[in-house]
């Protein structure tokens, strides 16, 4: 059994071709997946235990289909999303995936990089991976 694959999920077509591809290096490592996300208020379903905004019903359900072992972890409101995301990664021994999207030199000077945050900041591999 290989190490936690650990994907950084926004709702996003990088979200969802990281999610993807989260679950291919999963069944591939036999390892557990753990999606980690950003909560934001409004609604919210159960899946594990875990309440998870509405937003990820339709995740949640790829993950049940999918045949890997996953679990889900929302992160608070107000946090560094990329500190947040490779504390986890380190916390569990993970491998990681996070997804990359284009941006203008003006897009990363103003607002950065959450991805490049992320490739930077963790201490285990990281897969980059794009939407098509």
């Amino acid at each position: 059994m290989g190490n936690p694959v650990v994907v950084g999920y926004v709702p996003t077509p990088q979200g969802a071709a990281t999610l993807a591809r989260g679950i291919v290096e999963a069944r591939h490592r036999d390892a557990l997946l753990l999606v980690v996300f950003p909560k934001p208020d409004g609604g919210s379903v159960v899946v594990d235990g875990v309440e998870v905004d509405e937003a990820m019903d339709p995740v949640a359900r790829l993950l049940q289909d999918s045949g890997v072992r996953f679990g889900v972890r929302p992160l608070t409101a107000g946090g560094s999303v990329p500190e947040d995301v490779v504390s986890i990664a380190a916390e569990v021994d993970a491998d990681l995936g996070t997804g990359l999207r284009n941006r203008t030199p003006v897009g990363k000077l103003i607002l950065g990089s959450n991805a490049q945050r992320i490739l930077l900041g963790a201490t285990c591999p990281v897969l980059a991976v794009k939407a098509q």
